[in-house]
């Protein structure tokens, strides 16, 4: 079972920066849209960015102009540029893959902490 990996999370200052990675410890030519997803304590667990195997990306609202998403379709590796974090951007940050004709895969999630 191929399995997502992420990487990257940690504590950082306001206004700063963090790179996000998730790779999928396997080969897994069904995986089509990747992303990711956020949930901050108490809260539901919401948009941050998905990308598809085209580069066509979507970002929540509140992340628009700071975060950019990428990925390497040969590695199935995403990546997650955070630029001019805020203190509500704190939150445990979760990889996904929608997979074609099969379930979709979640890491386990990394934490990032924005504070000073």
């Amino acid at each position: 079972q191929v399995q997502l990996v992420e990487s990257g999370g940690g504590l950082v200052q306001p206004g700063g920066s963090l790179r996000l990675s998730c790779a999928a410890s396997g080969t897994d030519f069904r995986i089509n849209v990747m992303g990711w997803y956020r949930q901050a304590p108490g809260k539901a667990r919401d948009l941050v960015a998905v990308i598809t195997t085209g580069g066509s990306s979507t970002y929540g609202d509140s992340v628009k102009g700071r975060f950019t998403i990428s990925r390497d379709n040969a590695k199935n590796t995403v990546y997650l540029q955070m630029n001019s974090l805020k203190p509500e951007d704190t939150a445990v940050y979760y990889c996904k893959a929608n997979r074609i004709l099969a379930s979709d895969l979640w890491g386990k999630g990394t934490l990032v902490t924005v504070s000073s």
